[in-house]
């Protein structure tokens, strides 16, 4: 995986292979981040990337300059990597070894980006609860967003504050704000 902008543009992140993870797609993350940089001063919010894995889109987001984010995945091997990649480039990320359900169910601070890209073979009902766990609790600040990365056969535009969802390859981006 590479970093596709910012400080660290083009720098290659190598992961272990024994780490159980599908990383989002150079040209996934591209789309997203173009999506983003029309709405935010990356300098100027809070993220929190939900199953976080490798920590890609961490670490994307702190090259283009977002110092305050929370990477939260339950797989220790995953949290360790993030926490020895994010300290090797002086990244501001804290790593979190949490099951995500628990996390947001306990968590009282709240993030301009709610990223989330949970394992594709999850149910429905799981992705389902990530939405409304993070709009039950509150979590996104005003006209913030939940971003949730699925496979393109699942559909989320039945859920509450959807606007819309971007599709590349096999990989879809369903976009919901918090319209307070």
């Amino acid at each position: 995986m590479r970093i596709i902008s910012g400080t660290f543009k083009g720098r290659r992140i190598t992961a272990p292979k024994k780490l159980p993870v599908r990383p989002t797609t150079d040209m996934a993350k591209e789309g997203l981040f173009n999506i983003l940089n029309n709405h935010y001063y990356f300098d100027e919010i809070s993220v929190l990337d939900l199953f976080s894995g490798t920590g890609n889109i961490s670490y994307e987001f702190a090259s283009r300059g977002v110092s305050s984010i929370t990477a939260v995945d339950a797989n220790a091997d995953c949290v360790r990597f993030i926490e020895k990649t994010a300290s090797g480039l002086e990244m501001k990320i804290t790593a979190q070894k949490l099951d995500v359900f628990s996390y947001l169910e306990r968590n009282p601070s709240k993030s301009d980006i709610i990223f989330a890209d949970p394992p594709y073979n999850m149910d429905l009902s799981d992705f389902e609860k990530i939405h409304e766990l993070v709009f039950e609790k509150e979590l996104l600040l005003p006209e913030g967003r939940l971003i949730i990365e699925h496979a393109k056969q699942m559909k989320l535009s039945h859920l509450t504050h959807f606007i819309s969802e971007r599709k590349y390859g096999g990989s879809v981006f369903s976009f919901f704000q918090n319209t307070m």
